[in-house]
């Protein structure tokens, strides 16, 4: 299944906020097949998060965004991992 790799401009989201939009995500990711959200980073000084997710399709990752009412300003495809553990 492809990854992909989402960027959020949401501006500064209050704990509460965020818990929300995280909430209506989920909402929506059980009510779509083969979309999985893999992990979040939360950057408050440049006011984006980025996501990554398990999707049949970018299609699919951007109709999950507008479905929960979140931005999917960037949605690029992941091709590989790596980590430094692999060139240890």
């Amino acid at each position: 299944m492809p990854r992909y790799l989402i960027e959020r401009d949401v501006g500064q989201l209050s704990p509460e906020e965020l818990e929300a939009a995280s909430k209506r995500s989920l909402d929506v990711i059980s009510e779509m097949e083969g979309v999985t959200w893999i992990r979040s980073y939360v950057s408050d000084v440049d006011g984006k998060i980025f996501c990554e997710y398990e999707a049949p399709s970018a299609d699919d990752v951007r109709e999950h965004a507008q479905r929960a009412g979140i931005p999917a300003d960037v949605v690029r495809e992941i091709k590989l991992t790596i980590s430094p553990d692999m060139f240890r």
